[in-house]
């Protein structure tokens, strides 16, 4: 059975900064790309203090910088980083508070997204959830990550290999790939989901175990989870597809919306997918209960023939079973033979004529 590996958190006060989630084990790392169409440098378990110097450095100006912060659970650093870009404070409660819904935020210069990564473990039984969130200010996108993950490991080998136009672009073309990346994640899990109802749709039909009904429900709670965590996202992208009229935002190139209005069709393209599935899992349902009842009325039918057959042979028993004296039967030398002789021949007569009509 699918289950979902994710822990209610507790909710908190806006601006109140609290890390929600349940990643606390490993130490939090920040990992910075600077770079520019003529090379890069990438500085790991880089410290606050050499975040801040390569940010301001003025022969790096035009340069685009990516931060990417692995682990929330250190507050008070998350909080420095966040008094360093000059955001407001509940943008960085926002960041630390894993339980809110993905979404996105204009604020004069700066531009805030969350959303929510779901990812089928090797375990195809489990989905784990994570939030992570962006902030686009000029030319430097922060990430911030639960923990350590792969997702965008191909962007930055892009980043390094000098790959596609990457490193032509500004930093709102990388929060682009970024968001790509995962989305991607959706297509993963919503494909092992349709390799698994399709198999319950061939199982339907053949399996009558309470079992299969059971994996039908466990399926749709994974759509339905998956659906309310893409709704959001799909109103986020369209908030951020609309910011386009917005002549006092500048943080996304004109030619560079086009990225994010395909992004936005594939959260519907992703919902129609959805929707699809939790239609298919209708037609599974269906189909099982169809089974159920046609195995049940099967077996109602042959019990029902074997009873209209075995009817007149206990009215033949109840009657000479009454033993009245002046029942001429009781007498005759061959009579128990008579009876059974008649006993048969109807029970072979209502087979014929069951046989004739179809009925089994």
């Amino acid at each position: 059975m699918r289950r979902i590996k994710y822990k209610k958190v507790r909710k908190v006060q806006p601006n109140f900064f609290e890390y929600t989630g349940i990643h606390t084990k490993d130490a939090v790392e920040m990992q910075l790309f600077v770079y520019d169409d003529l090379g890069y440098e990438e500085y790991k378990k880089v410290s606050l203090e050499r975040v801040k110097k390569e940010i301001s450095d003025p022969l790096q100006a035009e340069d685009v910088k990516w931060l990417n912060v692995h682990g929330l659970h250190d507050v008070e650093l998350i909080k420095e980083i966040g008094e360093f870009l000059e955001v407001e404070n509940f943008i960085v409660s926002d960041v630390l508070n894993v339980s809110r819904r993905s979404r996105m935020e204009e604020l004069d210069d700066v531009l805030f997204f969350s959303i929510k990564s779901i990812l089928q473990e090797d375990d195809a039984d489990v989905m784990k959830v994570e939030q992570i969130s962006f902030l686009l200010k000029d030319n430097l996108l922060v990430s911030f990550q639960e923990k350590k993950s792969d997702f965008f490991t191909h962007i930055r080998e892009r980043i390094k290999t000098h790959s596609g136009i990457v490193r032509k672009k500004r930093s709102d073309y990388l929060m682009y790939l970024l968001l790509e990346a995962v989305m991607e994640n959706f297509y993963i899990t919503i494909e092992s989901n349709e390799n698994a109802i399709e198999e319950l749709l061939i199982e339907a039909k053949s399996n009558h175990k309470s079992e299969v009904l059971e994996r039908i429900e466990k399926e749709r709670e994974s759509l339905s989870f998956l659906k309310r965590a893409i709704v959001p996202l799909r109103d986020a992208l369209f908030n951020l597809k609309s910011i386009r009229q917005d002549v006092d935002f500048g943080g996304i190139e004109e030619a560079n919306f086009t990225f994010f209005v395909r992004l936005h069709q594939k959260s519907l393209e992703i919902l129609d997918q959805i929707d699809y599935d939790l239609k298919s899992l209708e037609s599974a349902s269906n189909i099982f209960f169809s089974m159920q009842s046609q195995r049940m009325n099967q077996i109602m039918k042959t019990l029902t023939i074997f009873s209209v057959i075995f009817m007149p042979l206990t009215f033949i028993v109840g009657v000479y079973g009454m033993n009245f004296e002046n029942m001429p039967e009781l007498k005759s030398e061959n009579g128990y033979f008579i009876v059974l002789g008649v006993m048969f021949l109807t029970v072979v007569g209502m087979v014929y004529y069951f046989r004739r009509k179809k009925w089994f």
